[in-house]
């Protein structure tokens, strides 16, 4: 079993699991691993802890972040300033139908990444090409949703304080109207749509989800004799001294047996007089109303009586 520590490569980012390689490293510590994008400054942020069977092979720490390494963090932001601003001359020019929200670059600057919002899909080989010339090194160009612009730009929510997205939410769970519904809300779109025009994910921190639900739904208290299981159905209580009976032969225990006298022999017989009755009953009532006739027929024959009497 490998030991791991969690690395954060940007503020309020996904947590990714690196070999410690015996480096010893502590929450708050800079490191600069071989990340798939290259070599890149991080933070540790979860401690040395085990993992059983990781999915894949993961990459280990290189070294601890010296004072160099900090350095070259500092001038490859000067770098993507300028990336940006390149990069948003051209699309200019070249009339593209896209948006650049940011640049990023690898420690080693092998590999520029530029993200960009756009409607559809966009063809930018010519736009990659400018910028590999310009800047001799790998482009990557990633479209990203309205939500991660936010995300990665920061704004201020309608509450008067940074948008969650920016603070401390670190991955974006669906939102649906119907969490407003429950939480008898006004369905004014606006009121309810965050910076980014979705929903606001703040509708969703009423809500509890499944498995939140399942672990507060049961709940253990141990006491000195035995261990009382609440759940939503029953109660269960498990002596450590002695066995009790489960529910199920509690339940069955307190039922007075049925024995076989009070059931009916013949329930087959009983449903097809039943069935026959509400036959002939049916029949009865359809010969009454065909006596009667129908209402104008019945309106007729009193009209008819009426002006014999008359007579």
């Amino acid at each position: 079993m490998p030991d791991v520590v969690g690395i954060r490569f940007k503020q309020c980012g996904k947590i990714y699991n690196f070999e410690v390689n015996g480096i010893n490293t502590e929450p708050g510590t800079q490191v600069v691993v071989e990340s798939d994008m290259g070599m890149s400054l991080g933070v540790v942020v979860v401690g040395k802890h085990g993992i059983e069977n990781p999915e894949k092979q993961l990459k280990k720490i290189l070294r601890i972040a010296t004072d160099e390494d900090l350095e070259t963090d500092k001038n490859n932001s000067s770098l993507k300033e300028e990336a940006k601003a390149f990069c948003l001359e051209k699309v200019k020019s070249r009339s593209l139908p896209m948006k650049i929200v940011g640049t990023e670059a690898t420690l080693d600057k092998k590999r520029l990444i530029f993200y960009f919002t756009a409607d559809g899909r966009i063809d930018f080989r010519e736009l990659v090409r400018d910028l590999a010339s310009k800047f001799k090194t790998r482009i990557e160009m990633r479209q990203i949703g309205v939500r991660d612009e936010v995300k990665h730009l920061g704004a201020m929510g309608i509450c008067g304080r940074e948008v969650c997205c920016k603070t401390f939410l670190t991955s974006f769970e669906p939102i649906s109207i119907r969490m407003a519904k429950k939480q008898e809300l006004v369905l004014n779109p606006g009121k309810l749509s965050g910076i980014c025009g979705r929903l606001m994910c703040c509708l969703g921190y009423e809500i509890e989800s499944p498995e939140k639900k399942e672990k507060e739904d049961t709940i253990c208290e141990d006491t000195e004799d035995k261990t009382i299981v609440v759940t939503d159905d029953i109660i269960q209580e498990e002596s450590t001294v002695g066995t009790v009976p489960s529910y199920a032969d509690a339940s069955q225990s307190t039922k007075p047996e049925k024995s076989s006298q009070n059931v009916p022999q013949s329930q087959p017989q009983q449903k097809h007089k039943d069935k026959k009755s509400g036959e002939k009953e049916r029949d009865r009532h359809k010969q009454e109303k065909k006596d009667k006739g129908t209402p104008f027929s019945r309106r007729r024959k009193f009209f008819k009586k009426k002006k014999r009497r008359q007579q």
